[in-house]
């Protein structure tokens, strides 16, 4: 019985598998029907993780074991009911306080964490003396970090004309910029391709047992 139900995913797995493959071809009912139950699985999924990982040990416990001591944590639990409401219409306009608050404290924090990521951290990696580097290709490559960035920086001065020395800086600026979304395209296709490994594995080695595991 444990071998046929074994058997029975893999089948349905990779019924999964060719239906959306399919879409390869042009959009059918296969894709569509697929798609569905990955995004139903996909929001069950995470409705049990947000219950068992967040609610339950940072919500229901705290105020089952110290209900006095925790009481402030009824704001929050309020504020998501709140946003629950949505479903119901006449009173969907409650809901758009929480989300307000929500939107509002995460664009605050996020850009708190991104100024100091990718403004303070990234002037602070160019801040370097490339002529004091181990060896040549390391004093290089430094260079070209302290140039990328400059030009690249220049290209989006748009106070002033790009023509002469500023003109030159900005479309060296391109250059760097064009690798930059080159790269960040290429390893965008390399994760791609990893998951179309993983599933011509599944079926090469799980279903028609081709390969070895």
């Amino acid at each position: 019985m444990e071998l046929f139900y074994s058997r029975l995913g893999v089948w349905i797995g990779v019924l999964f598998t060719f239906a959306i493959f399919s879409f390869l071809y042009k959009d059918n009912p296969f894709y569509k029907v697929a798609e569905q139950i990955f995004i139903g699985l996909s929001a069950a999924f995470w409705v049990v993780i947000t219950i068992y990982d967040t609610l339950i040990p940072n919500l229901f416990k705290p105020l089952s074991e110290n209900f006095g001591g925790n009481i402030i944590l009824l704001i929050p639990a309020f504020l998501g009911v709140l946003m629950l409401i949505r479903i119901i219409p006449k009173l969907e306009w409650l809901s758009r306080f929480p989300i307000a608050l929500l939107i509002g404290t995460t664009a605050g924090i996020s850009f708190l964490r991104y100024l100091k990521s990718d403004v303070l951290n990234q002037l602070t990696a160019t801040m370097l003396n490339p002529f004091a580097a181990s060896d040549w290709i390391s004093m290089i490559g430094e260079i070209l970090l302290i140039v990328g960035t400059i030009c690249g920086v220049l290209y989006f001065y748009f106070s002033k004309k790009h023509e002469g020395a500023l003109g030159t800086s900005a479309k060296i600026g391109i250059y760097f910029l064009m690798v930059s979304f080159g790269a960040a395209f290429g390893y965008t296709v390399m994760g791609r391709i990893s998951l179309l490994i993983g599933r011509l594995q599944f079926l090469m080695g799980d279903w028609l047992n081709l390969i070895a595991h």
